[in-house]
């Protein structure tokens, strides 16, 4: 190898005359050749790669004044102030907010969690989305089915299943050929503490869902207790399995009796893409919860909304079918497999006890419990 970057240096025009050392470096030295190419290419790798990170970044990060951290743009006394800034805001305990900082990290292989952990504001949104379903619920009482009034900017939602324990509705995502759907159901025969613990446990999961593959917990958030997920599961023949990588947060709010549960895609650098799957980068999900009673007697309300793209070659209206079939096969498995723990058959962590070695002390508002 060395004797193959030797030739190579030698034959190239910034290695000065063929054979001849650089200035500085002692003749007949048999490294110093290949030494000096070695550097060389590693330095073209490190800026090239910074380059592609660079671009890769959404525009506007980095891009402030030096006071703000950032690289200053196309002044002169900002260029590189930008990093100074950065490093500055580090040592001060300041989070990592600049375009510069989040650079080095995906540089150097660390997931930021700022801009990407689920916040209390998406909780909230989701929590009023039940309130709203459940006022549409009310007046729909003996008057037909619900009729969603969407704002002008929103697309209306068409009913496409209407069963005796839950309703399924589908609207076009604007500027995409994609849907999002929307269930709104109930049950009577588990307590939505179960129903509730059996989507979260992940271990448990990969006992009752037959199409996982694989489903880890990458990395968790000491502040919100969000947490990254890679999930890989199977898709119908002939497809190819999918796998997601995504953030979820949860809230029980206990003096207004609801709990939620968010989640939508990221991307992490320990989950490469995998050339056995697909990765599906468009994702989303939230889970409300109504209990009829308390969170431990039987009855409870739900709404979940999806949606997400999962990168096939098939016609709309055949994604659609699968979605729209798959989802009410899913929330069936989801709950037997709470029967299952209610008789318990199979042992499921408790995410709402206090005891519980996943969920920590609250932190916000007093009732409110975060994991």
């Amino acid at each position: 190898m060395w004797r193959a970057l030797g030739a190579r240096a030698a034959r190239s025009p910034r290695g000065g005359t063929p054979g001849t050392p650089r200035a500085g470096t002692p003749a007949g030295t048999p490294r110093a050749a290949p030494a000096a190419l070695l550097a060389r290419q590693c330095s073209c790798v490190t800026v090239h790669g910074a380059r592609r990170a660079r671009r890769a970044w959404p525009r506007g990060h980095g891009e402030g004044t030096a006071a703000e951290g950032g690289g200053g743009g196309g002044s002169g006394s900002g260029s590189g102030s930008g990093w100074g800034g950065w490093w500055r805001g580090a040592l001060r305990g300041r989070p990592a907010l600049a375009g510069p900082g989040r650079l080095m990290a995906a540089l150097a292989g660390v997931f930021v969690w700022d801009g990407r952990r689920i916040e209390e504001e998406e909780l909230r949104r989701s929590a009023q989305e039940m309130k709203h379903m459940e006022n549409l619920s009310s007046l729909a009482q003996g008057s037909g089915p619900m009729e969603f009034q969407p704002s002008e900017r929103e697309q209306p939602w068409e009913l496409i299943m209407d069963k005796k324990h839950f309703r399924l509705w589908r609207r076009p995502i604007q500027g995409s050929h994609l849907y999002q759907y929307r269930v709104f159901g109930s049950y009577t025969d588990v307590t939505p503490r179960q129903f509730f613990n059996v989507q979260l446990d992940t271990e448990y999961r990969k006992k009752w869902d037959s199409l996982v593959i694989k489903l880890d917990v990458i990395e968790r958030d000491v502040a919100t207790g969000s947490e990254v997920i890679h999930w890989v599961t199977h898709f119908p023949y002939p497809m190819y399995s999918r796998d997601y990588v995504y953030v979820r947060r949860y809230n029980v709010d206990k003096e207004n009796n609801l709990m939620v549960l968010v989640s939508r895609a990221v991307e992490h650098p320990s989950v490469p893409e995998d050339p056995e799957y697909v990765r599906v980068r468009t994702y989303e999900s939230q889970m409300v919860i109504r209990p009829h009673k308390t969170f431990d007697e039987n009855g409870f309300d739900y709404l979940l909304t999806y949606s997400d793209n999962p990168q096939t070659v098939f016609p709309r209206y055949c994604v659609s079918w699968m979605v729209s079939s798959g989802m009410p096969d899913f929330l069936e498995k989801l709950h037997s497999a709470a029967l299952k723990a209610k008789k318990m058959e199979l042992e499921v962590r408790d995410y709402l006890s206090k005891g519980s070695d996943t969920a920590p002390e609250p932190c916000g508002p007093a009732q409110l419990e975060y994991a």
